[in-house]
């Protein structure tokens, strides 16, 4: 028995031609801004380059000159130091979620911008 082929008069979407005018953001330039503010990239780098150097540091340079080679001392120093940072950059991140959201007041705009996933 032999099958019959059916031939559908339509086109489908893998034979459509792809215009540069058919799509609905055609004319829209394209956003290739960052997510992320520069801002907000800078600090997260400078509090971990200081995660990094503040507990070493701390540690080496006073393990032997201001706890005489007791390294137990100097390595809670050197934990310390490292919540030292770690409580800095929260409320950096604190203080900068405060004056956004002051920003938003002040421009007169109570809801938040519709943004593409929001629609």
């Amino acid at each position: 028995m032999a099958t019959r082929r059916i031939i559908s008069q339509e086109k489908t979407l893998l034979e459509k031609d792809d215009r540069i005018g058919s799509s609905p953001a055609a004319n829209e330039k394209s956003n290739i801004r960052p997510a992320v503010p520069t801002s907000v990239i800078v600090k997260l780098l400078a509090f971990t380059f200081a995660m990094i150097v503040m507990p070493i540091s701390s540690y080496f340079l006073t393990v032997n000159t201001v706890f005489g080679g007791n390294s137990t001392y100097a390595g809670a120093l050197a934990a310390i130091m490292a919540n030292v940072v770690l409580i800095g950059y929260i409320l950096v991140a604190m203080a900068e979620d405060q004056s956004d959201q002051q920003q938003q007041g002040q421009s007169g705009e109570g809801a938040p911008k519709e943004g593409k996933k929001d629609r």
